[in-house]
């Protein structure tokens, strides 16, 4: 797991586009107001990006890399075509398994299971439909939150650009697998849920 994943801040910037088919963010330590990794989806096939402006974007594929500002992957998330419910992939800088979301049915606000190598339920990722407002849950401890900062009325009413802050609780372990699956959840937030 590389190193930058041991810090507890991250402020994640959506690129701002107002006929954008790739979904790209920018994510900061807001500590230092510092570029610490990138988020882009390079591998958009010519119909997927077709299908991205229509009422079918939410059911297109998707392969995000987060990678350094330098180029050093970190990992990958990844979906095939969905029709109901997701299935995300998650894979560290070797694009090795390292778990996997599954969107929970008739859950209201957005609900998904984050699920280790082996299907076991790691924590859950649930939101709220009355706020812009999400917790990662571990029996009764709140592993991590991810909550949505506004960006100004101009940007929110014009562009599909959304900013998060998420902030991982320091008794979650430095190494524990759980911090990769968490930052890639906050794409699948966006990807999955609020687009």
């Amino acid at each position: 797991m590389h190193s930058l994943l041991k810090q507890n801040l991250f402020f994640v910037k959506e690129h701002v586009g107002m006929f954008k088919a790739a979904n790209n963010f920018d994510i900061y330590d807001p500590d230092k107001n510092e570029l610490i990794m990138n988020c882009r989806e390079d591998n958009l096939g010519p119909f997927t990006k077709l299908l991205r402006f229509t009422d079918y974007k939410r059911m297109t594929p998707f392969e995000v890399e987060i990678k350094t500002p330098s180029g050093e992957k970190i990992l990958t998330v990844k979906r095939g075509i969905s029709i109901f419910l997701s299935t995300v992939e998650v894979l560290d800088e070797n694009n090795n398994l390292v778990g996997k979301f599954k969107q929970k049915f008739f859950s209201i606000g957005g609900k998904f299971d984050i699920l280790d190598t082996n299907e076991n339920v790691v924590c859950t990722l649930q939101g709220k439909w009355t706020s812009w407002s999400f917790k990662f849950i571990r029996g009764e401890s709140v592993l991590a939150e991810v909550s949505k900062k506004w960006a100004g009325m101009g940007k929110e009413l014009f562009t599909s650009a959304d900013n998060y802050m998420l902030s991982i609780d320091p008794s979650v372990k430095k190494e524990d697998n759980v911090r990769l699956l968490i930052l890639a959840a906050v794409m699948c937030i966006d990807m999955v849920l609020k687009e």
